[in-house]
């Protein structure tokens, strides 16, 4: 059985955070015409940071909330959203390889789980620098991208 090369903490597309979803290098610009009828990049320009502060969340069933912290770090990326009034106010972590997408002129970062999903996750704890607790919320997301048969148990 062959193991799992899903990171849950690793930006899919690092590209996402700075110069649009389109690949992007710092030799190459984001295109003028996003191609759906918008005028204009989609993002500030290759290289650029863009704080995802604020964008809204949306999952592959509905919005869940907005970004209220981010983190970019190599490995170690995730996103913290402010669910709001949907699960009572309670604050989800989630790992940056959950992202599939991030649509600056909307200002929506897109995951490929469904609501259900999110909201069963481990509550966040903004307290927590515990190695256990990111390992536990980690092996949480990762059973998402495992088949069925290889996913943890517990």
């Amino acid at each position: 059985m062959q193991p799992s090369i899903f990171n849950p903490w690793a930006w899919r597309d690092p590209s996402a955070l700075a110069g649009g979803y389109t690949q992007t290098t710092p030799s190459t610009s984001p295109p003028d015409d996003p191609g759906d009828g918008r005028e204009g990049p989609d993002a500030p320009g290759p290289g650029t940071p863009v704080d995802l502060v604020g964008y809204q969340v949306q999952a592959s069933d509905g919005r869940i909330g907005a970004v209220d912290e981010a983190s970019d770090e190599v490995d170690a990326g995730y996103l913290v959203v402010d669910t709001g009034p949907w699960i009572l106010g309670r604050k989800v972590l989630l790992p940056a390889g959950t992202v599939v997408r991030v649509d600056h002129q909307d200002r929506a970062v897109h995951v490929d789980l469904t609501r259900q999903e999110i909201k069963d996750a481990p509550p966040f704890d903004p307290e927590s620098a515990d190695p256990e607790y990111r390992d536990r919320v980690g092996r949480y997301y990762t059973d998402h991208y495992l088949p069925r048969q290889e996913r943890h148990r517990g």
